[in-house]
């Protein structure tokens, strides 16, 4: 016990003493678009020990040309042949000397004082087993419109505890939310280069990283923006065969590390929830994935089916079937993306005209009282 609270005690004078090193990471693929901005937010970051790494995974446009003009501002790039997001990340943290890591995609935004604030409850906690994560809000051109909308993730919580809430409630927290320290990155280990796309890649390797902490802070003051590129995004599955495979396997692994610490009622019945919430994703042109999905979650002791189609689609799935409702209400979906994308780059290019702080990133969002209140609000395990 004594030994411990020395060891305590030696890290709290060391902080003090020399403030850590932040590894801002930035894999980019291209990203000619937003690199700009993106690095931009990382600069501003009013925390001043800082490393900024940006890695160009095989882009065939101009984003190495651009972050090339960020070197003299401290930018480091490393270019490498396109190997994928997770090789691209890889290769950032073997590169990284920062004693905290901060993951930044290469069209997302930081508030100035993201790491600070983070770095501020780091110097509080003095555990380097401690994840930091914040609120974040998506925006498409306008930033200071971003929506911040709190879920119940959104406060202090165990590791379990996380998992469990973000499978019973189908929630999630986008990358650059988190801070997390070497020692933490270490203990999860690298990312898992067999995934690809549809957001899987991001969902496996954080909770390697949450199962590693002993537990998760919430620092409400910090924000993070994240900009919603439409259906062409690395985030969107479709029909790609290879994204389907990878999901599953993601979820898969997921599943089973969760259960390998607790096997709980409660744990089992967020996994089947889980599988549901995505089975739609694999029918009916992955028929095969399907009957996996089915049979994992019978083995967790549950049952699952497809969701009803809504109203609007019902009558399509009535008489085409599922797959042509499926691709009605993924085209209505995508002119709608479209639609409203339109209209906020419209209304951004008329706001740059006439010179409004289109740039400030203060846009509406839950205030810091009201978040710390959602930190006292329990959720009624399932």
């Amino acid at each position: 016990m004594r030994t411990s609270s020395l060891i305590s005690g030696l890290d709290a004078l060391n902080f003090k003493a020399v403030k850590p090193l932040v590894s801002i990471l930035i894999p980019a693929y291209n990203a000619e678009r937003w690199i700009a901005d993106t690095i931009r937010s990382a600069l501003a970051q009013t925390w001043p020990h800082k490393e900024i790494i940006v890695i160009d995974d095989g882009s065939t446009d101009r984003t190495r040309s651009i972050v090339e003009k960020f070197g003299s501002e401290g930018v480091s790039l490393v270019t490498q042949e396109n190997r994928g997001v997770c090789a691209a990340r890889n290769r950032a943290y073997e590169i990284s000397q920062g004693d905290y890591i901060q993951w930044l995609d290469a069209d997302d935004l930081l508030s100035p004082n993201k790491i600070a604030k983070q770095m501020e409850a780091a110097k509080e906690h003095q555990s380097r087993r401690t994840l930091f994560s914040c609120p974040w809000g998506y925006f498409i051109f306008r930033v200071n419109k971003a929506r911040f909308v709190p879920t119940s993730l959104w406060c202090d919580l165990s590791p379990l505890e996380w998992l469990q809430r973000r499978w019973e409630q189908n929630l999630h927290m986008k990358p650059a939310t988190w801070l997390t320290s070497r020692e933490l990155s270490d203990a999860a280990g690298p990312w898992d280069t067999q995934l690809v796309g549809g957001g899987i890649e991001d969902g496996e390797y954080f909770s390697r990283v949450i199962l590693a902490a002993n537990g998760i802070r919430f620092v409400p003051e910090a924000k993070v923006f994240y900009r919603r590129t439409g259906f062409a995004s690395l985030g969107h599955i479709g029909r790609s065969n290879k994204k389907l495979e990878s999901h599953l396997l993601g979820m898969q692994l997921q599943i089973d590390r969760v259960r390998s610490l607790d096997d709980s009622k409660r744990s089992r019945e967020a996994s089947i929830k889980y599988l549901q919430d995505w089975l739609h994703n694999f029918h009916p042109n992955r028929p095969d994935l399907v009957q996996e999905v089915e049979r994992l979650a019978a083995a967790l002791g549950g049952r699952i089916s497809l969701p009803p189609m809504p109203w609007k689609y019902a009558w399509i799935e009535k008489v085409f079937g599922y797959g042509a409702a499926k691709e009605a209400r993924s085209s209505y979906r995508r002119a709608k993306s479209f639609a409203i994308r339109l209209w906020d780059k419209i209304m951004y290019s008329f706001e740059r005209q006439r010179g409004l702080p289109i740039e400030r990133m203060s846009p509406a969002s839950p205030s810091i009282e009201a978040i710390k209140r959602r930190r006292l609000t329990k959720v009624t395990s399932r």
